[in-house]
């Protein structure tokens, strides 16, 4: 079986991101490259990473009118990214571009509440609500779109599955037992996230920011 942990590798230092890759190879099923990643080495570091084998996530959240979405998607077409991000809150019209426009064997998923966002700061931007109601108004949107899944914390993938049983879930926020939470605020462990029903793990710093990255992916495969 294909391991569920993609390794977010967003760093801007190509090397550094080739020898993360190739460190993590045979514990991990992908990479997960992101805007710092693609900010400063764009579609040929996409294209440099590809060489270790691993599938590609590329988590770009694209968020505008649907036309330029779809575009945007089409730009990306020839890397065949396995996954690629687009965010739910550009509407059914957009999430329907992106679906249309991606290469069939891409998955569209469609962002929904950012994992360092709490119901405070969902207040703050005027959503009413606690973070699941979002995420379950955001699933339901992106299912009629006709895209692939969503990303959502491990507090809601739960009941995003039960409502959804096809949909492929995108966890973020992964965080090892005794490993800092750092920026997010919605965190769930490895082995829980992918136990309450997520398709795949997204983890970064516990293994990008580990002495030997290897290892630390084997360790956090082992306790799945």
């Amino acid at each position: 079986m294909t391991s569920p942990i993609f390794v977010a590798v967003d760093t801007p230092d190509l090397a550094r991101a080739q020898r993360i890759a190739c460190s993590a190879r045979p514990h991990v099923g992908g990479i997960k490259l992101g805007l710092e990643f693609f900010a400063a080495n764009g579609p040929g570091g996409v294209r440099g990473l590809a060489v270790e084998g691993l599938p590609i996530f590329l988590d770009l959240k694209l968020h505008d009118i649907p036309n330029t979405v779809a575009k945007a998607v089409e730009a990306l077409a020839p890397l065949r990214p396995a996954v690629l991000t687009v965010h739910a809150a550009g509407g059914k019209a957009m999430l329907e571009a992106a679906r249309a426009a991606a290469p069939a064997d891409t998955k569209v998923v469609a962002v929904t509440v950012l994992t360092s966002l709490d119901e405070g700061d969902l207040t703050s931007i005027g959503v009413d609500g606690v973070p699941g109601e979002q995420v379950r108004r955001l699933a339901e949107l992106t299912r009629a779109a006709g895209c692939d899944g969503i990303v959502c914390s491990g507090a809601e993938v739960a009941a995003a599955r039960a409502a959804w049983p096809s949909g492929f879930f995108v966890v973020p926020g992964v965080r090892p037992v005794g490993s800092d939470t750092g920026d997010q605020k919605r965190v769930m462990t490895p082995a829980d996230a992918l136990a309450a029903g997520a398709s795949m793990l997204v983890i970064g710093r516990p293994i990008t920011g580990a002495t030997d990255p290897g290892a630390a992916a084997k360790a956090i495969a082992a306790s799945l």
